[in-house]
């Protein structure tokens, strides 16, 4: 058993060693920047390395902290194991998926086509949104807040563009307010509202039954099985008494019989054969035995459980090719990725039910929690996946945009990805968790609504299925709310939601926007006073 001073120093190395990696990986990668934008403007790219990484890693420490949260507080994963997980699974989200991501996040926020913008002052602008939105995160995360990074950067591109539409508005006659696309701010700000409800909503259906069918019944049944236990015990503790007091002769024969029946009692080939006994003692346990199996113990066990931990590892499917690889252009039609989700599922039902079969002898709360701790597992790689292909591009798309202008000294409608920049990004964010992920873990984990594996792995299972139906309708949806709606949800059929703590993360979501906003301006008018 390691001491708590092994498990510190343990730490220690490794956030000396997590250091030296992004110190080395960023050092590397700008002795490789300044060749590929071809030594124009190298302060200018240091900063804005320096900027995005920052980014990248607060990405980390509140967004994949957020995604991890249900995983560590539910005890099926530690934090170093929840690392471990993350940097497999969203660097490959990055690296295989991100990369195709060209268009850069700037695109249907703002239209800086309203003004002639000069490529200096888009750099300053993006330079401004990644470094206002980070400082924004940090602040989030140091208070154990879960907000939307999507949201942060949005706001930091649009506090920054109207800032340089004003300084431009007294040459164009232009109001620097008809640049902003001002229906989605509007939908971003429907998303504070709906995204939650609908996590919370899903969340709330879906454990509620799991709850009904698979916990409150294992607990019923598990409550009866101990109660079986103490008769039998209590049936052996008798028999021996009784057995004790006959007489010689009367024990020869008790015992005879006895041998009898445990014979007849080994012989048989299955549990639901009818048996003859003779002794009262085996005519006993016979009676116990078929009471047992009258219950029905692992009913929930080997029905339910493949059925949810099928349904669960569809929608992760469905969520990883339909959002996670789909920027890979695959070729892959609806059809095609339709039939891999049920045949995934059906290999996963099939794998589950016959491991449900294999733990019948054993604890059966034990044995549901192991199978939920798997399923959700499965979960926390196919969120981390999905993050890394996806999420990432809030740190890359406004970076990839600067590393573009730098390149070319023009704006181009899209910007090109090197692969180095992923791998720099994805190791950011993984250093990010590990430095300041804790209080975000906690807050998701276990100071919204106690979590344990089954409930854990519903609110991942619900916060994907959302995430997937909205897009499919195209409704405007934070994935960090409804995972938080989701807790929420979890907590209300539980009666442990803790609202209290709700109410500054609320307000952070209100705030987030503008509070990166009115940083981006400021960020924006320094960069432009200096250079």
């Amino acid at each position: 058993m390691p001491t708590t001073q092994s498990v510190s120093s343990i730490q220690k190395f490794t956030s000396v060693v997590f250091a030296a990696l992004l110190i080395g990986m960023v050092g590397y990668f700008i002795i490789w920047g300044l060749g590929y934008t071809n030594g124009n403007s190298p302060t200018l790219f240091v900063l804005a390395t320096l900027f995005g990484v920052f980014m990248a890693f607060n990405i980390g420490g509140n967004d994949v902290a957020n995604s991890f949260g249900t995983s560590v507080g539910a005890g099926t994963l530690t934090v170093p194991q929840a690392l471990g997980v993350a940097a497999v699974f969203e660097v490959s989200g990055a690296v295989i998926a991100g990369g195709e991501v060209t268009r850069t996040i700037r695109s249907g926020i703002v239209d800086l086509q309203t003004l002639n913008v000069q490529p200096i002052d888009f750099v300053f602008i993006m330079m401004a949104a990644l470094l206002a939105s980070a400082l924004w995160l940090l602040f989030a995360t140091k208070k154990g807040w879960p907000v939307s990074t999507t949201h942060s950067i949005i706001g930091g591109i649009v506090g920054a563009s109207l800032t340089l539409g004003y300084l431009l508005s007294a040459d164009t006659g232009a109001s620097s307010l008809d640049m902003v696309q001002w229906g989605k701010i509007a939908e971003i700000a429907i998303s504070w509202v709906l995204s939650p409800v609908l996590g919370g909503l899903m969340a709330y259906v879906l454990f509620r039954q799991i709850k009904t069918y698979v916990l409150d019944y294992n607990e019923r049944v598990d409550a009866q099985l101990k109660e079986l236990k103490k008769e039998k015990k209590a049936h052996k503790e008798d028999y021996r008494a009784r057995f004790e007091a006959l007489p010689e002769h009367e024990k020869v024969k008790v015992a005879s019989a006895m041998a009898r029946d445990a014979q007849t009692y080994g012989d048989r080939e299955n549990t639901e054969e009818e048996l003859e006994l003779e002794s009262e003692y085996y005519k006993g346990l016979y009676a116990l035995e078929k009471r047992r199996n009258a219950l029905g113990a692992h009913k929930a066990l080997q029905h339910w459980v493949p059925m949810i931990s099928s349904i669960g590892i569809m929608m992760i499917t469905a969520m990883l090719l339909f959002k996670g690889l789909n920027n890979l252009k695959l070729g892959l039609s609806a059809l095609h990725n339709t039939l891999i989700v049920v045949m995934v599922g059906a290999l996963v039902w099939m794998g589950t039910y016959i491991y449900a079969r294999t733990l019948k002898h054993k604890d059966l709360v034990k044995s549901t929690f192991i199978i939920f701790s798997w399923m959700q597992v499965f979960t926390a790689a196919g969120f981390a996946f999905s993050h890394g292909a996806n999420d990432i591009a809030n740190a890359v798309g406004p970076f990839a945009a600067i590393l573009d202008v730098l390149r070319t000294g023009e704006i181009a409608s899209t910007a090109s990805i090197p692969p180095v920049v992923m791998i720099t990004f994805g190791i950011a964010l993984i250093v990010g968790l590990w430095f300041i992920g804790k209080e975000v873990i906690q807050t998701v984990g276990t100071n919204l609504a106690e979590m344990h594996p089954a409930s854990g792995f519903t609110a991942e299972l619900a916060a994907a299925t959302m995430v997937m139906l909205a897009s499919l309708l195209g409704l405007p949806v934070s994935s960090t709310h409804i995972l938080v709606g989701a807790v929420l949800g979890i907590g209300i059929v539980n009666r442990n939601a803790n609202w209290q703590l709700m109410k500054p993360i609320a307000t952070a979501w209100v705030v987030t926007l503008p509070s990166a906003a009115i940083m981006a301006m400021l960020v924006f008018l320094g960069l432009r006073a200096v250079f």
